[in-house]
């Protein structure tokens, strides 16, 4: 597992660890039933408070994408293939926002944009 925070970013920083968590059980770099690190591990690899990856570890146990096991730790849940799949479309709706706020912000009209889009996606097929 790999997180990587940025004190600069406007993102507390346990929604960035949630955020990166997310994607990696989304994209399968997590796998069912593996144990993550410890609440206090975590915090020491990204040099955070313990109360930071507690705050992530809870909303990850409380949105059903990881699970506690008393005296054992944190694992990562089993998702259904649906669940997965939303997770990634959600990340990709994300970038796209970003891609029209950072063209917006360049001057790009919807069009010029569209047009843009378009191109890309004909040179793939």
């Amino acid at each position: 597992m790999t997180i990587i925070i940025s004190p600069q970013d406007s993102t507390p920083l346990y929604a960035q660890i949630v955020e990166q968590m997310k994607r990696q059980i989304a994209d399968g770099t997590l796998q069912a039933d593996e144990q993550l690190p410890s609440i206090r591990n975590l915090a020491k690899q990204l040099e955070v408070s313990v109360i930071t990856t507690k705050r992530a570890y809870e909303e990850l146990e409380k949105e059903g994408l990881i699970y506690s096991v008393h005296g054992r730790g944190s694992f990562v849940q089993a998702q259904t293939n649906y669940v997965k799949t939303e997770w990634l479309r959600l990340a990709f709706e994300q970038k796209c926002e970003a891609l029209i706020q950072e063209g917006r912000a360049l001057g790009l009209s919807n069009e010029e944009m569209l047009d843009m889009l378009r191109i890309y996606i004909e040179e793939e097929t």
